[in-house]
């Protein structure tokens, strides 16, 4: 674990029959508009969840075993696990199990009480605010979000005996606040999650202004990016030849949710190769009951999707269907834990697992809520992506690590995850850190993002077609309305597959901020990984079209692209590319990004970091040339 902001996590003491209470998390401030109000009732029921530590997934351990299936030098390239053998692999053990369940008998709670989740990653209990606070040498309070006036329950600290700590991963709930409460009134639609939502905090893309005239030809990609101008801009000319065996992955979160009459619009304007997009539809796997609601329409609710959807369905073209992960049911919404327990259920924490401030708990029990458990019920696509993500600072690192581990898992299985890099340069969503460590507009201190951050993931940022410039011209870093997301983690180490890229980064274009702005160490996770154009896209949303920005529209161009790639490589019977990273790091594909030199991502007062020759954390190792990747990859086995 790398902290760059103290969140404490005790040191592991020796088991023993009676051991001293230890911290085990500590949050050093509280989120932005977030204020303590009062004591939680001592008699109020708490659903108290023990997340047991999973063997194997130390980052070092991960990194290993992700590289022996991801690395082109390894001999055991492409030979990707099974779900049955990483849920085998992972499985937490009966030492810890008996551990936690028989210290919270020791405690006065009788074992009836106590259960365990069928996945055995979960201790649980319903217990009062009286002995959990006693349980865990804590006091929970009541807080309040200043603008929405919604309600949240955590504390500051915990703890536990110093025999459990090695035992025991994260306890829900605690101190974590990633996510804001929306109380479901009388009549009206809401969601409890608030992911998918208008304005969440999230990565979003931003709408300028509707458009009337459509520029068609390649020498306007400066002024309105259209599927030939990315066809153009990265050698992406390809028809697939094995689509049936191939599949993409879109998330999305409800309220999120494309127009289908948005959809035709977009596919009239912008032929496809193969078959009409008119009237095609991407293929719904519903998770937690989520839906393409209709009930509501707006550039907020309708824009993520359309611009998601309208942009991967063309560039994959009308052969190759895309799959829609549309995830949390209208009354309860849901959280990355739902999409990620809906994919591999040995990470499904269905009876009690998810936290249920940060994550949707079903069966949902509101009116008209989903009634099922969608937990290892989805096959993953081979490459999935997201368009959203939070500021690493508003997660707890045992939240988010064990979050980190599970992308690890999925990339043994030869899931390739992509995740955009964010919207605000070396800012985060909610502002920047002060000294404390919380998030502030009027912070100094470089606010990273997760998941981007989390070594096992591939993350995207942002170009730009530079205002005058033609297609064939290099690109910049995008600075139109949003700057690509990119820096250095304040959770995560360096993985060895970026080491020697950001290395040479430093070493070259040392940034000329003081140690206490950024992690300077040179030890922590650096992103994006590699960016895609964000500017000017032409989108139809809600009957007009009108032009979008952000690293929103990057991920899911590039999983169009890596798509293709994996088309090819089943075609002539090989697996799929899965986890990338250690691959496009290598020797090997030296020369198979196009470099961006130019540009900055600002934030905090500053011009954040600016883009160079070779690696760099403003649009990692460049942008996709398609002909290169497709060669190179195809030469591995």
């Amino acid at each position: 674990m790398l902290v760059f902001f103290p969140l404490a996590l005790a040191a592991v003491a020796a088991a023993q029959t009676l051991s001293p209470s230890v911290q085990h998390a500590k949050r050093t401030h509280l989120p932005a508009g977030w204020s303590r109000v009062r004591r939680h009732a001592s008699d109020a029921v708490l659903p108290l969840r023990f997340g047991l530590t999973q063997p194997n997934t130390d980052m070092n351990t991960l990194e290993a075993l992700l590289n022996d299936v991801s690395h082109p030098e390894s001999p055991n390239y492409g030979m990707h696990w099974t779900p049955a053998r990483v849920a085998e692999h992972f499985a937490p053990s009966d030492e810890a199990i008996h551990a936690v369940t028989s210290w919270i008998a020791d405690n006065g709670l009788a074992k009836e009480r106590v259960r365990v989740s069928k996945t055995k990653g979960w201790v649980m209990l319903n217990a009062s605010v009286a002995e959990t606070e006693a349980l865990l040498n804590t006091e929970y309070h009541v807080f309040v979000h200043e603008s929405s006036g919604k309600e949240h329950v955590a504390c500051d600290e915990y703890n536990l005996p110093a025999h459990i700590i090695p035992h025991v991963a994260v306890v829900t709930p605690s101190i974590d606040f990633n996510a804001i409460l929306t109380k479901r009134s009388s009549g009206t639609t809401s969601t409890h999650i608030t992911i998918g939502q208008p304005g969440a905090g999230t990565v979003s893309p931003k709408l300028t202004t509707t458009i009337s005239t459509i520029l068609t030809e390649l020498e306007d990609c400066d002024k309105q990016i259209t599927p030939a101008c990315l066809r153009a801009l990265y050698g992406f000319v390809y028809t697939p030849l094995a689509a049936k065996k191939n599949s993409y992955g879109i998330v999305e979160y409800t309220p999120q949710a494309y127009r289908p009459a948005d959809l035709d619009m977009f596919a009239k304007n912008f032929s496809s190769i193969g078959p009409s997009l008119v009237g095609s539809r991407p293929v719904l796997k519903s998770i937690d009951g989520g839906v393409v609601q209709n009930e509501t329409a707006s550039f907020g609710v309708n824009g993520e999707s359309n611009l998601d959807l309208q942009y991967a369905m063309n560039l994959v073209t009308g052969y190759q269907n895309i799959t829609l992960y549309q995830t949390g049911d209208l009354e309860m919404g849901a959280s990355f834990n739902n999409l990620l327990d809906a994919l591999d259920g040995s990470y499904c924490t269905f009876e009690g697992g998810d936290d249920p401030e940060n994550d949707g708990i079903y069966p949902d029990t509101l009116p008209g809520g989903y009634q099922g458990d969608d937990c290892g019920t989805i096959k993953p696509a081979n490459v999935i992506s997201t368009s959203y993500g939070y500021d690493e600072a508003s997660l707890s690192f045992a939240y988010s690590s064990r979050q980190c581990a599970e992308y690890a898992k999925l990339g043994l299985m030869g899931v390739t995850v992509l995740y955009s890099s964010g919207d605000n340069g070396v800012a985060g969503n909610d502002g920047c850190l002060t000294p404390d460590g919380s998030e502030s507009e009027d912070g100094k201190i470089f606010n990273p993002s997760f998941p981007s951050t989390c070594p096992f993931v591939t993350s995207v940022g942002a170009t730009q077609v530079n205002p005058g410039a033609q297609v064939t011209d290099p690109e910049s870093a995008c600075d139109q309305v949003i700057f690509s997301g990119g820096g250095f983690s304040n959770y995560f180490a360096i993985p060895d597959y970026q080491k020697g890229a950001v290395a040479a980064y430093l070493s070259a274009n040392p940034p000329p901020y003081a140690a206490t702005i950024y992690n300077s160490t040179g030890g922590s996770r650096a992103y994006p990984d590699i960016s895609a154009n964000g500017a000017n896209y032409v989108v139809a949303v809600d009957n007009a079209f009108g032009l979008v920005y952000g690293t929103s529209a990057s991920s899911p161009v590039v999983g169009a692209i890596l798509t293709m790639v994996n088309d090819q490589r089943i075609f002539w019977g090989k697996k799929p590319i899965g986890f990338i990273n250690p691959t496009i790091y290598s020797p090997a594909f030296k020369g198979a990004f196009n470099d961006i030199t130019n540009g900055t991502n600002p934030g905090c007062g500053t011009v954040g970091f600016s883009a160079a020759k070779g690696y760099d954390p403003v649009t990692g190792l460049g942008t996709p040339n398609f002909p290169k990747l497709l060669a190179l990859w195809l030469l591995l086995p």
